[in-house]
């Protein structure tokens, strides 16, 4: 059997299983095993086998469990309502200043959770009422809340990144490093879209009135909120940068730091510990299992020598190195409308890492390209994550039409920031050659 007849039926049994609807775990784990099966009997049952044992055995996924434990403890720990407080009473009085300080909000839970989710959900709960009830309009206050909650993938610590490295070997602590500048690149282009929107049309973010100001006294003693933050950042990220932790040892500091905000705001209780447990029992078991599948489907991919021919193809691409590269930037953009983003992680790297590689391009800033991508498809329709965390918090006179219209500002942003950092790599490159020095 041709390497082209294989590499069809792997890719074609791929795609219809997925249009079916089954999940991507089953879908990746079936094909691969079925495909070894067929390709080389019993012996290729013990290839999958290996492959998902020595998948298992990757010290650096424990730290998956523990980023997703802490970002359950962050969330329901009260962080997110005292720095609701602190940016109510110093950004409320700007035009757009609660839009622009959920946004800031949403990156500073970025840098203590390594999920999209935690920032989302807690700023749907806190936030969105709280803009809705001063007038604000509605696709403002949900656009910054979807498109904020989104950096939780991007600036470290992130779920995504660890896989991305447990997969192509890059450093994950260089990787890190890597998301921060685009991280705040993003964000800020975020804040000036909305200053810049709710300036010319007040009615869509009006200040707060004179009656809800607060003194300088005040604005100054609501500043603490920031200490709990500050500290969880510096106990994971800068013990990674400062080489004393690696990052799985760094994610046991964050849930020690997440445990300390809950003691501190008197939310610790069994309750929250056992629900924070299970949830995260829930999506690492999700993780894990898409993992081992993507391991499986990858082993007959690579053992048919498939590989070889998508290099070949992806090469044939007109336009040179960077016709390529927009290429696959293309090809995930389309994939996040339809697939999770561990998912395309799973299917993609195997495939466009080699090819990256060979081009001359650095591997990690690549990764932080394709995290990016990633960061786009949690606000891509149908099936971005942020739009159904949204749905599930929205109050009922609120569409999915509208939460759809909400993204499509912040999308083209993040089309922006990307196109930015493909043009001036160093924004992503700066502080790993730092670190590295």
């Amino acid at each position: 059997m041709s390497i082209e007849l294989i590499t069809i039926l792997l890719f074609g049994a791929l795609i219809l299983l997925l249009i079916l609807g089954l999940p991507l775990a089953f879908v990746l784990g079936g094909v691969g095993v079925v495909g070894s099966y067929l390709l080389w009997g019993d012996r290729g049952l013990y290839l999958i086998a290996t492959q998902a044992y020595a998948s298992m055995g990757k010290f650096t996924l424990l730290a998956i469990p523990l980023f997703i434990f802490m970002a359950m403890i962050l969330e329901r720990a009260g962080v997110a309502d005292d720095l609701y407080t602190l940016m109510h009473r110093w950004m409320g009085p700007l035009p757009g200043g609660l839009a622009i300080g959920t946004v800031i909000i949403c990156t500073i839970f970025a840098a203590m959770a390594g999920i999209s989710g935690a920032a989302t959900v807690s700023m749907g709960v806190i936030a969105l009422p709280a803009m809705l009830n001063r007038g604000y309009d509605k696709t403002i206050a949900m656009g910054c809340i979807s498109g904020g909650g989104a950096l939780g993938i991007l600036i470290p610590p992130s779920v995504p990144m660890i896989l991305y490295a447990t997969l192509t070997g890059v450093s994950i602590g260089g990787l890190f490093a890597g998301g921060i500048l685009p991280g705040l690149l993003l964000a800020s282009l975020f804040i000036i879209y909305i200053g810049v929107r709710c300036y010319f049309q007040p009615n869509l973010g009006p200040p707060l009135p004179v009656a809800e100001r607060v003194s300088w006294r005040e604005k100054f003693i609501s500043l603490r909120a920031v200490l709990l933050p500050i500290m969880i950042i510096i106990m994971v990220l800068g013990s990674i940068y400062a080489g004393i932790c690696t990052a799985t040892e760094a994610s046991a500091l964050g849930c020690v730091g997440a445990l300390i905000s809950a003691v501190v705001y008197r939310k610790m209780s069994w309750t929250l510990i056992k629900e924070a447990c299970f949830r995260t029992a829930a999506l690492t078991a999700l993780i894990v299992w898409i993992l081992i599948g993507a391991y499986a489907f990858t082993a007959v991919y690579t053992g048919t020598g498939a590989h070889v021919l998508m290099e070949n193809i992806m090469m044939s691409i007109p336009g040179g190195r960077w016709g390529i590269l927009i290429t696959m930037m293309i090809i995930f953009f389309i994939l996040g409308c339809i697939l999770d983003p561990v998912g395309i992680i799973m299917i993609c790297t195997p495939v466009f890492v080699p090819v990256i590689t060979a081009l001359g391009f650095d591997p990690l800033w690549f990764g932080v390209l394709f995290i990016m991508n990633m960061e786009m498809g949690y606000l891509t329709p149908p099936f971005g994550f942020n739009l159904f965390y949204m749905k599930a918090i929205v109050p009922p006179g609120i569409t999915m039409a509208d939460i759809y219209r909400s993204i499509v500002p912040f999308v083209i942003i993040q089309g922006i920031g990307l196109a930015i950092v493909i043009i001036f790599p160093e924004i992503a490159l700066l502080l790993p050659k730092l670190m590295v020095n």
